[in-house]
């Protein structure tokens, strides 16, 4: 297969772009969790040698008007967006409303930004749920958008 793209290939044949940059956007809320999955995405980065840059910003959601606001302001395009969050169910109906508000959001970014949106948010019942997401029996979702991010950003640097 020719490529006339400089990159190189990891261990599972994903094409890594040079100078590959990805935004990640994390909230505040449930800091403990998101700070847990934002770690997990930049060893996976740093290990793709992968340039990043992280922006916190206060809940869940505002994810999709930050990555929107950040496409169309900034300079320096991304080859894709990270969003992290964690999204508790509570004893109201929020938990609904945020979770498809977020959801939605990021459908539309995916729709219509030509650079991925990576959908690293939890949406769980309790606090238990999200800790064994960040390294427990359900792997770490942070690794998990990194290695997202990287495989659709070759996606997207090739022609099919």
């Amino acid at each position: 297969m020719s490529d006339n793209n400089a990159g190189l290939y990891n261990e599972q044949g994903i094409h890594l772009t040079k100078d590959a940059f990805v935004v990640i956007i994390k909230t505040a809320w449930n800091a403990t969790i998101v700070n847990a999955l934002e770690e997990g995405a930049i060893k996976i980065l740093q290990e793709k040698q992968i340039a990043f840059q992280t922006i916190t910003i206060p809940g869940a959601f505002e994810i999709p008007f930050t990555i929107k606001h950040y496409w169309e302001s900034s300079t320096k395009k991304p080859a894709a967006f990270i969003a992290l969050g964690t999204i508790i169910r509570g004893d109201t109906p929020h938990f609904e409303y945020v979770c498809k508000a977020v959801t939605d959001g990021v459908l539309q970014l995916n729709l219509s930004l030509p650079v991925p949106t990576i959908f690293g948010v939890l949406t769980v019942e309790n606090e238990l749920q999200a800790r064994e997401r960040i390294g427990g029996k359900h792997g770490h979702k942070g690794e998990e958008a990194a290695l997202t991010a990287i495989q659709m950003i070759a996606l997207t640097s090739r022609k099919l």
